[in-house]
């Protein structure tokens, strides 16, 4: 019975974790990983931008909620993006590990897009994506009236699959898209653990625009709007100034969550690094220094002459592909 007790009272405490991270932290019950410098990592969340990188691409993420606050979310995200030789299709794979107290959770997924030709300027990508989800729950992370209690060892391990879709619609110097994270709506945490996610479809929006402000100075706007049916609108807004194709400056809103500050620095042309600090506005902010995001992409196979490449494709009538992150 005392064992049945603490499993119980254990339970109840990690159910509420997992429920103000999941309102508090991504943003009133959205499901997938929260990324401050969400336009460049779109791969991680919609399939159909796979195809649309200019060069293969590969990106490294680290992401550290909530400093000072034991247990807090931490996330890796690694990913790539492969543009085939045909200018029509892409392959991604993506895998995002989140941990928070006693439960990790790693997401793996490959994905695939096509693209068809809206116009001269103007392309449409369509993008799938399938894996699954692995959640591990160890209960010998918890703390209990009674230490010596065989829950103590116990561990939940379960595997939830996923099937994703979205689309993806570019031109040179804007973007948009929507995409479906996961159609398998299953609860991703079962009894044992907690009931916290409902059987609902979660919804991503996104899009971006350049404005060339002078020959050296760009201004890049991007938004990214997720929604989960009975929870608020999760609202991210961006600014960035792009100088001299080399550094990027800017802030960000999360509407009553969270400002932020980002900067991006490309170190040669086929490496970039970006960086922010979130300052939350909610009263979370109280208990904890801010969040820290680092972000590191490589572009391989581009020489000196990226942008020259890009602008010979447009001289020919087609398409121009997106040249991430010096353009979105």
């Amino acid at each position: 019975m005392e064992y049945l007790k603490n499993r119980a009272t254990f339970g109840s405490i990690l159910g509420f974790v997992l429920g103000v991270f999941l309102v508090s932290n991504t943003v009133f019950g959205q499901k997938e990983p929260q990324y401050t410098q969400y336009m460049y990592n779109i791969g991680s969340f919609n399939p159909a931008y796979v195809g649309t990188v200019e060069t293969p691409e590969i990106a490294a993420l680290y992401r550290a909620q909530w400093i000072d606050i034991p247990g807090a979310p931490r996330t890796i995200r690694i990913g790539t993006n492969l543009p085939l030789s045909n200018e029509t299709m892409g392959l991604g794979f993506n895998v995002v590990n989140d941990q928070l107290g006693p439960v990790t959770q790693t997401y793996a997924d490959l994905s695939y897009s096509y693209q068809v030709n809206l116009s001269d300027e103007t392309k449409l990508s369509f993008g799938m994506d399938a894996g699954g989800s692995f959640l591990n729950v160890d209960f010998s992370k918890g703390t209990f009236e009674n230490p010596g209690e065989p829950l103590n060892q116990e561990q939940i391990t379960r595997f939830y699959p996923t099937i994703g879709a979205g689309l993806f619609m570019y031109a040179d110097q804007w973007y948009l898209g929507a995409s479906v994270p996961n159609f398998l709506t299953e609860g991703i945490y079962n009894d044992d653990v907690a009931s916290i996610v409902e059987d609902k479809l979660q919804f991503n929006f996104i899009g971006g625009y350049v404005f060339d402000l002078s020959d050296g100075l760009k201004f890049k706007p991007a938004f990214l709007v997720n929604t989960l049916s009975g929870a608020p609108v999760n609202i991210n807004l961006s600014t960035n100034f792009l100088i001299s194709d080399v550094l990027t400056v800017g802030a960000s809103y999360r509407v009553d969550n969270a400002f932020s500050g980002l900067a991006g620095f490309q170190i040669s042309n086929g490496t970039f690094i970006g960086y922010s600090y979130d300052y939350n506005t909610n009263p979370l902010g109280e208990f904890n220094s801010g969040s820290h995001e680092v972000i590191l992409k490589f572009y391989l196979g581009r020489g000196s002459g990226g942008s020259a490449d890009k602008e010979s494709k447009g001289a020919k009538g087609k398409p121009k592909q997106i040249d991430s992150p010096r353009f979105f």
